[in-house]
C-alpha cells in the first residue's frame, strides 16, 4: 500500500492500551500513515535511530525507561518527532517536564477515541509546519538575507541596483551594465556596493542566483539544466561548479538530501 511517508510510533508496555491505540489509528488513517508499535523504551529508541518517525505516542510510566527518557533520547536526532504523552495518572511534575521537552499533548487514560484522533491530527499539523520551517532554514542564505534586510539603509543607487539584479537574474548581469542602468561610473559603483552591502557585486549576483536555484530545486521538478538556465547560467556545468562551492554539494544531492524524508515511500514490513 502506498502511504504518505509519515510514520507514527506507539510505545506502551500495556498490550491492551498499545493495541487499542494502534487499531484506532489504523482505522482512522485508512492506510495514509504507517503505524508502528513497541512495548519498551529501548526498542523505541532503536526504531527512532534507524528510520524517520514523524509522531511519537508514548506512555509516560514504563519499566526501565519512561516516556520522558525516550523523548530526551531524541534530542540529538536530525529529524525529531513531535510527541504525545499518555499517562494513567495526572502528575503535574511529569506534565511540566513534558512541556519543557516540547511535548505537544498530554492525554490521560482511559483515552477517548475522538480525543486521541484530535490530538494526532493537531500533532501532525505541527510536524508539517515544523518541517516547512526547517526546510526554509536550510534554503536561506543567512548572509544574503541579512544584506536584504538592511537594504532600506542603502543609498538610492545601491537599492536600484539590487532591484535590477532581482528582476533580471535570468539575464547576463555584468557590473558595468548595471552601473550604466543606474547612471554611475563602474569603479565608483563597485566600491559603493561593497561598502554598503559587504559583498562584491559579482558575489551578490552569484548568491542570489544560488538562492533562487535552491528554491527551484525544492519547489519544482525542473531539471538541473532548466534551473541553470532560469538563474542565468548558460551551461549547467558551470552552475553545478558554483553550487558546489557555495553549498558543499551538487544541486541533485541538495535536492535529495532535503526532500528525501518527506518524499520517501515506506512499505509495510
Amino acid at each position: 500500500m502506498i502511504q504518505s511517508g509519515k510514520t507514527i510510533l506507539i510505545v506502551d508496555d500495556e498490550p491492551l492500551t498499545r493495541e487499542g491505540i494502534r487499531k484506532t489509528l489504523e482505522a482512522w488513517s485508512i492506510g495514509r500513515y504507517q503505524i508502528l508499535s513497541c512495548s519498551n523504551g529501548t526498542e523505541a529508541l532503536e526504531i527512532l535511530q534507524t528510520r524517520p518517525i514523524h509522531l511519537l505516542i508514548t506512555d509516560i510510566r514504563m519499566p526501565e525507561m519512561n516516556g520522558l527518557q525516550i523523548v530526551e533520547g531524541t534530542r540529538g536526532f536530525t529529524h525529531k518527532p513531535v510527541v504525545i504523552i499518555i499517562s494513567g495518572h495526572p502528575d503535574f511534575q511529569y506534565a511540566q517536564t513534558a512541556i519543557e521537552l516540547g511535548v505537544v499533548n498530554y492525554l490521560l487514560k482511559p483515552i477517548q477515541k475522538s480525543k486521541l484522533i484530535d490530538a494526532v491530527q493537531q500533532a501532525l499539523r505541527m510536524e508539517e509546519e515544523r518541517g516547512r520551517v526547517e526546510t526554509m532554514e536550510k534554503m536561506v542564505d543567512p548572509r544574503l538575507m541579512q544584506a536584504k534586510t538592511a537594504d532600506k539603509n542603502y543609498s538610492a543607487p545601491v537599492q536600484q541596483a539590487i532591484q535590477y539584479v532581482e528582476a533580471h537574474l535570468q539575464e547576463p548581469l555584468g557590473m558595468s551594465e548595471v552601473a550604466s542602468q543606474i547612471h554611475l561610473n563602474p569603479s565608483y559603483f563597485s566600491a559603493l556596493f561593497k561598502e554598503q552591502t559587504g559583498f562584491t557585486f559579482s558575489e551578490y549576483v552569484t548568491r542570489n542566483r544560488i538562492q533562487k536555484a535552491k528554491e527551484l530545486l525544492l519547489q519544482t521538478r525542473l531539471t538541473i539544466a532548466d534551473i541553470s538556465e532560469q538563474v542565468g547560467y548558460q551551461t549547467s556545468k558551470y552552475f553545478i561548479k558554483l553550487f558546489k562551492e557555495y553549498e558543499g554539494t551538487s544541486p541533485n544531492q541538495y535536492r535529495k538530501q532535503i526532500m528525501d524524508v518527506d518524499d520517501r515511500i515506506d512499505t509495510l514490513k
